[in-house]
């Protein structure tokens, strides 16, 4: 059968499109442009550089030549796969205790969880600041102490969003999956790693991409943290390049090209699981 087109249907598509070209649009001409003459940025950065009539390689070598890219992604993965590793198994089990499992203070932890989203990271950066630098590891001149500081802050920052979502899948698998393997003679963890975790795998999915983006991206809590060159994320270097750089338009859209592509094609890779996992804990049973 054909489907009716309705005006609503109608409106709904042209929206989409509209906001999908203005959403795609700027990250299109940075890629024209990484590959434009320096000089022709400014008289023509809308149309397709050809051979011949300024495209060029030499913005990608000289951003390689001058930054050292190498390290800022090293420094990045450490700190986000961490982050991604320990907020995955902290938040999956605290999850799955706030479900499953009824104790007094419940619903006062479960309040608690609730407000940590409602604080910025700024309004406590101060503290925290103070705190790791009471403890040794902010400020201290060593590199992988250093990016431990900025692994702890970012580990509690996405932490509440994290739980939050995976109760809302783990209420969504039937208890009855849980009370055949007690049967079976499981413990609590076999429980956990060998029922819940491949259920709700989606959700889990879903927590750890979310989890390395928003820690990749984080700008303000590396710039407090990271200040000696060894130390600089990916993000740093960005933001060094921007000030660097001036006016060289083609140095700096190579150098976000180099940034965004690899987020962006982990991204594309694993979107259904992050489409499956956020719509997953709406469907109970």
């Amino acid at each position: 059968m054909k489907k009716k087109i309705t005006p609503a249907k109608v409106l709904t598509y042209v929206v989409l499109t509209f906001w999908a070209l203005t959403t795609l649009y700027p990250f299109v001409w940075v890629i024209l442009n990484s590959f434009r003459e320096k000089g022709m940025i400014r008289k023509d950065s809308f149309s397709i550089p050809m051979p011949g009539s300024g495209f060029t390689m030499d913005n990608y070598a000289k951003a390689m030549e001058r930054f050292d890219f190498g390290n800022a992604y090293l420094n990045s993965l450490l700190v986000s796969v961490s982050v991604t590793i320990v907020v995955v198994i902290i938040a999956g089990l605290a999850a799955y205790g706030l479900v499953r499992y009824r104790f007094r203070l419940r619903n006062f932890l479960y309040s608690l969880i609730m407000a940590g989203m409602m604080f910025p990271v700024f309004s406590t950066i101060i503290p925290v600041f103070r705190m790791e630098a009471a403890w040794g590891i902010a400020s201290s001149g060593n590199r992988w102490l250093s990016l431990v500081a900025v692994i702890l802050p970012q580990i509690a920052g996405n932490l509440c969003f994290a739980t939050i979502v995976l109760m809302g899948f783990i209420e969504s698998v039937p208890i009855e999956l849980e009370e055949s393997a007690y049967v079976d003679g499981c413990n609590v963890f076999q429980v956990y790693f060998h029922i819940i975790m491949p259920a709700a795998k989606s959700s889990f999915a879903t927590v750890a991409i979310f989890s390395f983006l928003w820690s990749y991206n984080d700008l303000f809590t590396q710039n407090f943290f990271l200040r000696v060159p060894r130390e600089k994320t990916i993000t740093l270097l960005l933001n060094e390049i921007s000030s660097q750089a001036g006016v060289d338009y083609g140095l700096m859209a190579a150098s976000v090209v180099l940034i965004v592509i690899p987020v962006l094609a982990v991204y594309v890779a694993l979107q259904k699981h992050i489409i499956k996992g956020l719509t997953a804990g709406a469907i109970k049973g």
